[in-house]
């Protein structure tokens, strides 16, 4: 067991306790197999990390989400002598939300919950919880949060307590301090570009219906990713999500070709998020042993979005973009010019060697894409109203510093082209696989400079990025930033360019987390 630290036992943030709801189970055998296991699912650890494209793979153990959190930050589950507490929980506590239960012949009366009874018994869950951290402590229960932290269908159970007031009381609900999904289908499940038909009750699949999802979670049918009106800050809700669908082996393969390529093989990358929400992008499939929630990548955006004090995120405004000189020939001709592009970032902190926080790349799909349109007016200037990709938002901790005073994290920025079309006809002749516009590694250090914050940054291409620096280089050093008062988030810019002709400003906003 895990020393106790003297302050353990009482609330304080951001170590709030933690109800994990697992997701969706198809068949009566997959039910059962859930409600024999305590964690259902989180204690699930992996011990093989995908290393290439061909297959081949390397050892590495992976302790599971469950077991980190014990090491790493205290926590401690609820089961004594054979049996779940329901008294005397410490603050520091995983809580399982056995909603299956009832599900189980041996527990319940074989029926599964709907996902407003799921729902519905998750908020009954926090306020007994309350009760059996709290007790009567007055200054306990006004500081006692809980964090909801959910696997596929558990995601939508826990926007259906947020969102659906008829399901649980207000009470419960402004006690969910954030919520964390892995690859949540918060805009529903589409096979073969069909959204799963409302008709299909079997096995409760309609739950990812949009027309039955916008019923039990109040909202518009074309505004299922939303929070609606429900109050609960998006900036607060973190969706992971997954883009390997190679690996999700489910039916023999068959849920990942039926879904398609763009997705973790069950959920389309598309329908992975809530609209507003901080978002990450993972190259983890939507389980097994390549899933999702046994990853290292899962665990460090859990970790550092739950406990870290840190939200840094980023924004690309592109004002300079040139075509190839044979292409702007023609287009200076008349002809009609088609194009897009791909806009890659890939984020670590520093002394990561085995994971990302998030990766939006072309090889795993998930790069964002940018039409000739969005960006160029008729003219072939860069449209005033460009639409500015935020390539991400990723959580860091000030506690994890492995070296010198300051937060250090790297953004591998690639910007490319998808092939030009002139009058329709692709534009072969002087194509050059794997050219880039722009292609570099930012590496960002940043530390606290009285109401604000300092940084400091070197391409990592060019230079390299050193060890921690004394206090006298971190003080005259040049920095390269702009900023904005306390009350809002400190911006930096930071100029980006190629000599093809590229260049913009990548904006990076730093604000403190909790």
């Amino acid at each position: 067991s895990l020393p106790v630290e003297p302050d353990m036992d009482r609330i304080q943030r951001p170590f709030f306790p933690i109800i994990y709801v697992r997701g969706y189970a198809m068949t009566r055998a997959e039910i059962v197999e859930t409600t024999s296991t305590p964690f259902m699912g989180l204690e699930a650890g992996s011990t093989k990390i995908r290393q290439a494209q061909d297959g081949s793979v390397v050892k590495f153990v992976f302790e599971s989400p469950l077991v980190r959190l014990m090491k790493d930050y205290g926590y401690r589950d609820v089961y004594d002598g054979g049996a779940e507490l329901r008294s005397g929980i410490a603050p520091r506590s995983i809580v399982i939300h056995r909603y299956y239960d009832v599900a189980d012949p041996a527990f319940g009366d074989g029926k599964a919950p709907s996902i407003t009874e799921a729902a519905a018994s998750l908020g009954r869950r926090i306020l007994e919880l309350r009760d059996s951290v709290c007790g009567n402590n007055a200054n306990q229960r006004r500081d006692f949060r809980v964090y909801l932290v959910a696997h596929s269908m558990g995601g939508l159970i826990c926007r259906c307590l947020l969102q659906n007031p008829e399901v649980a009381s207000a009470e419960a609900r402004t006690l969910v301090d954030k919520v964390f999904t892995y690859a949540t289908p918060h805009n529903g499940i589409d096979v073969a570009g069909i959204n799963v038909p409302d008709l299909l009750s079997i096995n409760d699949m309609n739950n990812f219906n949009r027309g039955n999802m916008a019923r039990y979670l109040k909202v518009p049918r074309d505004k299922v990713n939303t929070l609606g009106d429900s109050g609960f800050p998006p900036e607060r809700m973190f969706c992971l999500v997954g883009t390997n669908s190679r690996d999700y082996a489910v039916a023999r393969g068959l849920s990942s070709f039926a879904v398609g390529a763009l997705s973790d093989g069950l959920v389309r990358i598309a329908n992975a998020w809530v609209e507003g929400a901080p978002r990450a992008f993972v190259n983890r499939s939507h389980s097994g042993y390549f899933g999702i929630v046994n990853s290292e990548e899962g665990y460090q955006n859990l970790s550092r979005f739950l406990f870290g004090d840190i939200c840094a995120t980023a924004q690309l405004d592109i004002t300079a973009l040139a075509l190839p000189p044979e292409v702007e020939a023609a287009r200076r001709r008349g002809r009609q010019v088609r194009s897009s592009y791909y806009i890659e970032a890939t984020v670590a902190p520093r002394g990561a060697y085995t994971y990302q926080l998030t990766a939006r790349t072309q090889a795993n799909e998930s790069a964002v894409r940018r039409e000739y349109g969005d960006i160029f007016d008729a003219d072939g200037n860069v449209r005033r109203d460009a639409r500015a990709p935020v390539l991400f938002s990723v959580f860091l901790d000030s506690r994890r510093i492995t070296a010198g005073s300051e937060v250090a994290f790297s953004i591998e920025l690639a910007v490319c082209n998808a092939g030009y079309e002139v009058d329709g006809a692709l534009f072969l002749k002087n194509h050059i696989p794997g050219e880039y516009l722009f292609r570099n590694t930012l590496v960002l250090f940043a530390r606290p400079d009285g109401d604000g914050w300092r940084l400091r940054y070197v391409w990592g291409d060019d230079q390299w990025a050193g060890g921690p620096k004394t206090q006298a280089e971190l003080d005259s050093a040049s920095d390269r930033a702009i900023g904005i008062s306390q009350q809002s988030p400190r911006v930096f810019t930071v100029p980006v360019s190629s000599t093809k002709g590229f260049a913009a400003e990548l904006k990076i906003a730093l604000s403190d987390w909790q």
